[in-house]
């Protein structure tokens, strides 16, 4: 039975460029399917990425109690000290512990693609913030200076809006702010921002609070202690986060729609390319039907016909599986793209087609070669051979 299984396999794919077009409906169809699946999949890879790399486990963020991003949060700067004087955060050279009061503000810019006006965050940092922070390298120009309306922009930021070059001046709450350098981290998600002194920021916006505290822990082992001498501080009702633990939940929820977009529009093309493959398997079992009666007749059993039009089936959709992943990765792979981030502003982050989410693909691609050439494969077992043999 085996040998009659690639006998006939063999037969049916040498057969194949005589049915090239109507093959070429099948490849095509899984391709298109493909792509869509693994390009859209490859957002949530890259966005997944550009918020872990920005954190790290030896670095936590305290927020208000209740408080579930940096702009729902305020502390006081009492709180602040007693944050700063808690257990568990490293300390410098000088005995002071490494952490940094922030406040997170939100400008509209207009950006470079169409001009329309979008969110950006500017951070404002306090002394330790870019020591905290070892991961951001000076690109151009210099940091800001403590006390002067100087900004330091994210490179991703600069690439997409208008009017943050060094040495441009924007204008914020009446008041000329000098961009004085540009920094890089890599890509992640540092790079969508915008930094500034914090006390500078208070002042201007005429703030007194700020919105977290980030620290550099003693060990990544050291965050139950901190949290533990935080939370039973009966002045403090704070709540305390892995930085990377943290980006992951600011991220959670576009990363489900995205992966639930890429689902339920790939399983619709897939419905699709799967009617495209039953049609077109169709046609070729009813146009080579006196040769598979020929091959029942001279004794070729049910099975090695199933099997042969089966892999028929699974090769053309592996080939358009093949297809798509390749123009998803050649399309798309390290192409930027910008989404709304956890604090309602644009984040930056590069599309990344991964060898896993080509395998992927190519899993739904052989989903729709199994489902689409089934059926054809039993019809072509079942075809009555004295009447398919009366029409030779």
């Amino acid at each position: 039975m085996l040998r009659q299984a690639i006998a006939v396999t063999i037969l049916n794919l040498k057969t194949l460029p005589s049915r090239f077009w109507s093959s070429l409906v099948i490849i095509l169809g899984v391709a298109g399917v493909v792509g869509v699946v693994v390009s859209v999949l490859a957002m949530v890879t890259g966005l997944s990425s550009t918020m872990a790399h920005a954190g790290r486990e030896d670095r936590a963020i305290i927020l208000r109690g209740g408080s579930d991003t940096e702009l729902s949060s305020t502390l006081s700067r009492d709180a602040v000290n007693m944050i700063l004087d808690a257990p568990g955060i490293r300390r410098g050279s000088t005995g002071v512990t490494i952490g940094s009061p922030e406040v997170v503000l939100i400008l509209t810019r207009p950006m470079r693609n169409g001009g329309t006006d979008a969110n950006v965050t500017l951070r404002g940092v306090g002394p330790q913030g870019l020591a905290l922070r070892p991961e951001l390298k000076l690109a151009q120009g210099r940091w800001f200076k403590p006390g002067l309306h100087e900004l330091v922009v994210g490179k991703s930021a600069q690439r997409q809006f208008i009017g943050l070059d060094v040495g441009s001046q924007i204008t914020l709450r009446d008041k000329q702010w000098t961009i004085v350098g540009t920094f890089e981290s890599d890509g992640d998600a540092h790079e969508s921002e915008i930094l500034a002194d914090a006390d500078t920021a208070l002042e201007a916006y005429q703030h007194t609070l700020f919105q977290s505290v980030t620290v550099q822990l003693e060990s990544p082992g050291s965050l139950p202690q901190l949290e533990a001498a935080l939370t039973a501080n009966p002045q403090l009702s704070v709540e305390v986060h892995r930085e990377t633990e943290y980006l992951a939940k600011l991220s959670a929820n576009l990363t489900k729609m995205m992966t639930l977009i890429a689902t339920v529009v790939g399983s619709i093309m897939a419905v699709g390319a799967v009617f495209g493959s039953l049609n077109t398997m169709y046609s070729a079992v009813s146009a080579r039907s006196r040769e598979i009666a020929t091959l029942r007749a001279i004794g070729f059993g049910g099975v090695p016909i199933v099997a042969s039009v089966m892999t028929e089936a699974m090769v053309l959709s592996l080939l358009g599986g093949a297809t798509g992943a390749i123009t998803a990765w050649l399309l798309f792979n390290g192409h930027g793209v910008n989404a709304l981030g956890g604090n309602f502003t644009q984040l930056v982050f590069r599309l990344t087609v991964t060898p896993g989410l080509m395998l992927q693909g190519v899993s739904w691609a052989l989903a729709i070669g199994f489902l689409g050439g089934l059926l054809p494969a039993l019809r072509a077992a079942r075809l009555p051979v004295v009447e398919a043999l009366r029409t030779l």
